[in-house]
């Protein structure tokens, strides 16, 4: 259950009660059903002559493994630009969504996002070089993968292979 305590429009301590087919937060003063919003992640899948763009993370969890580009869906944002935007800041690259991969419900990592959207995606332009929250920056053999940090990275990899042959 998520740890708000206090109603956010009038303060008043909440109760958790059943409403809409499960347990939530109600504000017993003004009535206030407080819906837990997913936390929503977006990827992109980029290849570059059969090679697999994968970023180490310099940041926690799984810290020095590698991942496809990808982060969190800012409030009011378009998860297609989020995932252009995150492409940008960890690698340098201006990309252009080129279709969607797969939509995986949480469940695949004990922790992240809720929700993860992944694209396909193609390099416009830009430099090769790790941004934001990756420390490297790099095209990998599908044969000779480094260490992967998550399932879900391994699932959207083995995806991504059974569709493009």
């Amino acid at each position: 259950m998520d740890d708000i305590n206090f109603c956010p429009r009038c303060g008043h301590a909440l109760e958790h009660r059943e409403t809409y087919g499960r347990v939530r937060p109600v504000c017993p003063q003004c009535q206030r059903i407080h819906f837990i919003d997913p936390k929503v992640a977006v990827g992109v899948v980029i290849v570059h002559e059969a090679k697999l763009l994968l970023i180490r993370r310099a940041i926690d969890p799984q810290r020095g493994k590698w991942s496809i580009p990808a982060g969190y869906v800012d409030k009011d944002e378009d998860p297609a630009r989020a995932a252009i935007r995150e492409a940008e800041e960890e690698t340098g690259l201006v990309v252009r969504i080129i279709g969607l991969l797969d939509v995986i419900a949480k469940g695949q990592d004990a922790e992240g996002a809720d929700i993860f959207i992944v694209y396909r995606a193609e390099v416009l332009g830009g430099e090769l070089a790790p941004g934001d929250d990756a420390s490297e920056a790099g095209y990998f053999d599908l044969t000779q993968l480094p260490e992967l940090a998550f399932a879900s990275t391994r699932k959207i990899i083995a995806l991504w292979q059974a569709t493009s042959r």
